[in-house]
């Protein structure tokens, strides 16, 4: 079984479902944490097509989806917010994916295609209840920051120099 990462166009039916799937997760994440209920689907609906993605396309940004076995199973983004800092956003594998190695390998495309896109340093935001996903940043080399935007449901902000590789880093192959 192999993972493949390639570039995806924002708007293609697998990017979308992408998203869908990510968003569906984290938003019910939060509402059954602080409310004690899932995302209320007229919501959902409003803001997954209020955030298409189009921040995440060329020449700005770069979508890039995951495919294990040929099949799309995870999904990360890069976009320029100026001219040497990029995000590091939707950062995303399916459930019955986690586990087998897919999270680095996106994480490091989406360093690769930050550089490409002429990034220095690449920032991203998360939650305290991702507990696996602030894990994986600190492992992969993301140092903990101040806040460095006004969302409302981060409460956790990271950055990394994209010019140094720490040395025990795992390669963006496939494996």
């Amino acid at each position: 079984m192999t993972w493949t990462i390639t570039p995806e166009p924002y708007d293609s039916p697998v990017a979308a479902a992408l998203w869908r799937a990510y968003y569906t997760e984290v938003s019910d994440r939060w509402y059954l944490l602080h409310q004690g209920r899932r995302t209320d689907p007229a919501e959902l609906e409003r803001e997954i097509a209020a955030r298409t993605g189009a921040e995440l396309a060329p020449p700005e940004g770069e979508l890039l989806v995951a495919r294990y076995d040929g099949e799309p199973a995870g999904s990360a983004g890069v976009r320029l917010l100026d001219a040497e800092t990029a995000e590091l956003t939707r950062v995303f594998v399916h459930e019955e994916m986690r586990g087998r190695g897919g999270a680095p390998l996106l994480v490091r495309a989406a360093e690769e295609a930050a550089r490409a896109l002429g990034a220095r340093r690449l920032i991203l935001d998360t939650r305290s209840d991702l507990v696996a996903a602030r894990a994986l940043y600190a492992r992969l080399g993301y140092e903990e920051t101040a806040r460095h935007n006004d969302d409302p449901y981060a409460e956790h902000w990271f950055r990394k120099d994209l010019r140094r590789e720490p040395a025990d880093a795992p390669a963006a192959t496939e494996a």
